[in-house]
């Protein structure tokens, strides 16, 4: 099913790699993605990794339970590794300890929980390099 799809974005061969541990959320996510993007669930990073070395991804979406799992230097090592790709962080809080780490070891952002279908898409646009479609609210009198 897709929802809000734009066409011209749905023939691009744009990849997206969702490593979290958190089937509930993986899933979500590539639910909201799957239709304009190519979009591959992993729920450990060398599963990853091993898989970019073949098809490399130009984001990565890491989740928390990741990044409590494997530690924050998780970052780094798929930022070492695949260094074209972006990084954003699923999280409930940008102010967490491990998701400041995150950060400051190379991570590009952060996508807050709970998940909304609008706000992921505008921000792997956004990290992808996509331009944003403007709203602008529209008064019917």
């Amino acid at each position: 099913m897709q929802i809000g799809v734009d066409s011209s974005r749905s023939v691009e061969n744009r990849r997206v790699f969702v490593i979290d541990p958190d089937e509930i959320v993986s899933a979500g996510l590539q639910f909201m993605l799957a239709d304009e993007l190519e979009t591959h669930v992993f729920f450990a990073s060398a599963a990853a990794i091993g898989q970019a070395t073949r098809t490399p991804p130009e984001l990565i979406i890491i989740g928390s339970d990741l990044l409590a799992v494997e530690g924050a230097g998780i970052t780094k090592t798929l930022r070492e590794r695949l260094p074209a790709a972006r990084l954003l962080v699923v999280c409930f809080d940008a102010e967490e300890a491990l998701v400041k780490a995150a950060l400051a070891l190379g991570a590009n952002g952060t996508l807050l929980r709970p998940l909304r279908l609008e706000a992921v898409r505008r921000k792997v646009d956004l990290q992808l390099g996509r331009r944003a479609a403007l709203k602008i609210p529209v008064v019917v009198r």
